[in-house]
């Protein structure tokens, strides 16, 4: 048994909120009852339509991608930048496990698997995601003390992470940083540096 909500998200028609809220609009059944409590259990053998549509269990699905610069780590964007599930040529509704910054690359997974996805980005799973920085200047030991430990970042203090200088460019007096952490809060490597 499981909540229908959760179901319809599963199914790859919708998010789960959206699901909800399908749900409570009266547009969800289930073996041709509407149903509009939130919460109602469904098993494998139950028919569920959404608009009188039948959904089908859809297949998990996990990408991995390099993500470019100038993409958005979302599914929609009113600024019309690009997206990021745009680059990966499926039909299925996939969105980006957590989020990399516009002018940011880097590797990111991409599924239809809520349950993977909310398991990988829960920090009290404390899952490690490696980040590489290039900044200005050289950091100091008592700065690398302070990232690794925690700093305050917006009046909150972040978990600690691992800290390795990588290269220190005398000509440009920049330094590649690598950081490891187990949050993910918005632009918080960004933040933890500045």
């Amino acid at each position: 048994m499981e909540r229908l909500q959760k179901r319809v998200a599963n199914s790859g028609y919708t998010s789960r909120r959206k699901a909800e809220k399908l749900i409570l609009e009266g547009r969800v059944s289930v073996n041709n009852e509407i149903i509009t409590e939130l919460g109602y259990k469904v098993n494998n053998k139950d028919e569920i339509r959404v608009d009188d549509i039948l959904l089908e269990k859809e297949n998990k699905v996990y990408f991995l991608l390099n993500k470019p610069r100038e993409v958005v780590c979302t599914t929609e964007d009113d600024k019309n930048r690009k997206i990021i599930t745009s680059l990966i040529d499926t039909d299925l509704r996939i969105f980006p496990v957590g989020r990399l910054d516009y002018d940011t690359t880097g590797l990111i997974i991409l599924t239809n698997d809520g349950e993977f996805a909310n398991m990988i980005t829960s920090p009290k799973n404390k899952i490690e995601k490696v980040y590489i920085a290039k900044i200005n200047g050289k950091l100091l030991p008592t700065e690398m003390i302070s990232l690794k430990k925690g700093v305050l970042v917006e009046g909150r203090k972040t978990e600690k992470s691992k800290v390795k200088i990588k290269k220190y460019d005398k000509k440009t007096d920049t330094s590649i940083i690598e950081i490891t952490i187990t949050e993910g809060r918005n632009h918080q490597v960004k933040k933890m540096f500045e």
